[in-house]
């Protein structure tokens, strides 16, 4: 039963890569589930050169004729195969073939990152730690400079009033020198009228 499960999920699979992948043109693939005789010429009253088994990969080198295509397959022979033989989409066991390598590949990718992944934990622990430290001293700036601000504008609010009073005491001063003047300089005149 698990065999048969198993078989449906890798046919399920197999479809949806070749529909997934685009094939080349010239490229073909031996039907599954037996081998046929490569021949030497496009029809069965040629000679035998060798049996080519299930899921070769082949290249086409020619359009079909009399139901045979003329193929180079994956041991460099030239010669001619049956055409209901042949397939352009990858047969079960290359798509096996190639699903295992990607699954080969994609398990080693996870140990991989299930290695670097305690390195990468440790790494954002630091950082976040970091960035408190830095959160916290941004946060002492900002309260240091509201500081420094307020400090100033209370120092610049106390030169101003300094500056007021000086000016109002020089003004009063000078106020009172010229009444003084004033009062001195209009009684000497009236004496000198006198005398």
């Amino acid at each position: 039963m698990l065999k048969h499960s198993l078989l449906a999920l890798l046919l399920a699979t197999a479809t949806f890569m070749s529909h997934a992948e685009q094939a080349d043109e010239k490229t073909a693939y031996i039907v599954d589930n037996l081998y046929t005789f490569m021949h030497s010429g496009s029809s069965k009253n040629y000679r035998i050169i060798g049996s080519v088994d299930a899921g070769t990969k082949l290249t086409l080198t020619s359009s079909e004729e009399n139901g045979f295509f003329k193929v180079i397959d994956d041991k460099e022979r030239e010669g001619w195969v049956e055409a209901k033989f042949i397939s352009q989409t990858a047969g079960i066991h290359q798509q096996y073939r190639t699903l295992s390598s990607e699954m080969t590949s994609m398990q080693e990718q996870l140990r991989q990152a299930q290695i670097e992944l305690p390195q990468l934990q440790e790494q954002n622990q630091t950082l976040t730690d970091q960035n408190n430290v830095l959160s916290e001293q941004i946060i002492k700036l900002k309260s240091t400079l509201e500081a420094e601000r307020t400090q100033k504008q209370q120092a610049g609010a106390k030169e101003k009033r300094q500056l007021l009073t000086y000016g109002g005491a020089i003004a009063f001063i000078g106020l009172f020198l010229g009444i003084i003047l004033t009062i001195v300089l209009s009684r000497r005149k009236r004496y000198d009228g006198w005398a």
